[in-house]
This record gives structure tokens, C-alpha cells and sequence, in this order.
């Protein structure tokens, strides 16, 4: 095992189980208690995932699926909904806050820190933190949450060693589709969650759930990595099948249908019709969500339109 490869496969899961430990400690402190500390023992299968890796298979990910990035996201995905459902029920009661929309407010915070900085006893230093802490408003909390989840995932999906069949291509592509399809998933949670009125803790539910869904795209290659199927049988040249010929675009096709746009399609029409929540940048998002479920549906027909001559020809 090279030891770039073993560097790498180390630090990528030590910054997943990192991160993870955040999103448990905002729990803890958010919660006011420390049950909630159990939820580390979500970061157990990432630990083994790792050291079976390392051991059978020198550090390599996977083809079709990467486990690291899986046990990632179950490891922080409990973490986010926590917060998030609090954040929802407790909006009202929260206290005032620091939201750091603005560079004076982060100048203010960076200053803050600094004088705090200056306490003698470890116990002032502690309360510091504290009312450190408590000054940022929550949703500034989640949100970058959520932000340096998604980051991570595409960094970390960079640095993990290649698995055995897919080329320094193929990840670049995958990479870039991550990038795309990161920025989508934050618009879709930020934006959706923040029209849900006080008395819709179901849509919250509902939000949360089609989040969750569409996060699982990020384990998965199957958007760039072809696969290579056996041109020539026994009896001759043998037609591949519609499947084999257009992996990549059948793969692309279910992830818009049905993981990503087309259940944001139907979160934000259900947004509109049943909640009644209606502004200009929803209207916006369920017309593009609505574009690419079609264009898709599009791209489909006509891969089966190309696939029915060359299939007949083949026939003599």
C-alpha cells in the first residue's frame, strides 16, 4: 500500500468522523443533554469500514459505491435532523441572536472572541465560550452545517483512493456533478425550509425526509462509471441491450426522476397548493425542477427511439 494512498484513506474518514462529532456536540449543547452523546456510536461502522478497507483491499474505494461516504452520512444525518426539528419547534422562544449576515456582525464576533479570550480562570473561559456560542442564531448553525457537509463530501470523495475500474475521467465528472448537484440540495433546504410556517411541523418532516433521499446520490457512481458489456456471444455478434448501451444516461435519468428534481418538484408544488406559501423564487425553482423532470423524460424517448432501428438492423 502506497503510503499517499494510506495518507489519504486515513485523513478523509478522520475529517468525516470530525465533522460528525460537531454536528453531536451542537446536539448535546442545543438538547441540554448528554444522552445524546450515544449518537457517536454511529461513527463505530466508519472506524470498521475503515480498517476492513485498509487491511483487504489497500485503502481502494469501491466501483459502483463508496461505504466511507455512506457511513458518513449516516453518522451525521440524525445530528441535522435533530437540529433542524428543534430549530422548527422552537423558533418563537429562541433568544436574541447574532446573525452573521453581515461583515460588521463577523467583525463583532472575531472581536468578542478575542476579549473573551483574555479570562483567567478556566471556569470564566467556559462560560465565554457559552454565551460565544448562544450569540449566533441556530439557523447560522445548521446552515453551515449543511454547508461543510456537502463541501466535505466532494472533497472527501476527491481525496478517497480510486477504486479498482474507475479513471481519473470518470471522477472528474463525477466530481463536477457533485458540485452541481450540492448546490441544488442546499437551495432546496434553506429556501424550502424557511417558509415553513409555526403550526406545519409535517412539512418539516416531509422536507427533511426528501433531503435525506436525495443525499444518497453521493455514494453512488453509477452516473459516470460505464460499464463494458461483452459485444460477441457464442453465436456470433450479439446486440447489447438498451441498459448496457446507456448505463450512464439511464442512471441520470432515475436520479433526476426520482431522487432529486422530481421530489423537489413535488415538495414545492405541495409547498404552493396545500401550505400556501407563494413568492417569486419558488415559483422559480418548481419551474426548473418541473424543466429538468421533462427534459429527462425527453432524453428518454429518444434513447429508445435510437436503441428500436439499431436493434431491427442487427436482425439479417
Amino acid at each position: 500500500m502506497g503510503l499517499i494512498t494510506f495518507t489519504c484513506a486515513i485523513v478523509t474518514r478522520a475529517l468525516f468522523i470530525l465533522v460528525a462529532l460537531v454536528g453531536v456536540l451542537r446536539v448535546t449543547w442545543v438538547k441540554n443533554d448528554t444522552t445524546y452523546w450515544f449518537l457517536t456510536f454511529l461513527f463505530l461502522p466508519l472506524v470498521v469500514e475503515m480498517i476492513v478497507t485498509l487491511k483487504s483491499r489497500k485503502g481502494q474505494d469501491y466501483k459502483w459505491f463508496s461505504p466511507p461516504i455512506f457511513l458518513f452520512l449516516v453518522s451525521i444525518i440524525p445530528s441535522i435532523w435533530l437540529l433542524e426539528l428543534h430549530h422548527q419547534q422552537n423558533k418563537t422562544s429562541d433568544p436574541q441572536c447574532r446573525n452573521l449576515s453581515s461583515w460588521d456582525n463577523l467583525r463583532d464576533e472575531i472581536t468578542l472572541n478575542k476579549t473573551m479570550g483574555n479570562s483567567t480562570s478556566y471556569q470564566d473561559y467556559l462560560k465565554n465560550i457559552e454565551v460565544l456560542f448562544s450569540a449566533v442564531c441556530p439557523n447560522n448553525w445548521i446552515l453551515a452545517l449543511h454547508q461543510v457537509l456537502l463541501i466535505l463530501l466532494i472533497v472527501g470523495k476527491w481525496l478517497l483512493p480510486l477504486g479498482g475500474g474507475v479513471t481519473r475521467d470518470e471522477l472528474s465528472q463525477l466530481l463536477l456533478i457533485f458540485v452541481g448537484t450540492a448546490a441544488d440540495i442546499l437551495e432546496f433546504t434553506s429556501e424550502t425550509l424557511s417558509d415553513v410556517k409555526e403550526n406545519s411541523p409535517e412539512l418539516v418532516y416531509i422536507i427533511l425526509a426528501v433531503w435525506t433521499w436525495s443525499m444518497l446520490q453521493f455514494p453512488l457512481h453509477l452516473a459516470v462509471v460505464n460499464s463494458t458489456p461483452s459485444g460477441e456471444g457464442e453465436d456470433g455478434v450479439q446486440e447489447p441491450s438498451l441498459l448496457a448501451r446507456h448505463s450512464t444516461d439511464m442512471w441520470n435519468i432515475v436520479e433526476a426522476l426520482f431522487i432529486q428534481d422530481g421530489p423537489f418538484l413535488v415538495v414545492r408544488l405541495t409547498v404552493m397548493t396545500y401550505f400556501g406559501v407563494l413568492h417569486q423564487m419558488l415559483v422559480f425553482f418548481a419551474i426548473k425542477n418541473f424543466l429538468v423532470v421533462i427534459l429527462n423524460l425527453y432524453r428518454f424517448a429518444v434513447i429508445c427511439q435510437d436503441v428500436k432501428p439499431s436493434t431491427g438492423s442487427a436482425v439479417p
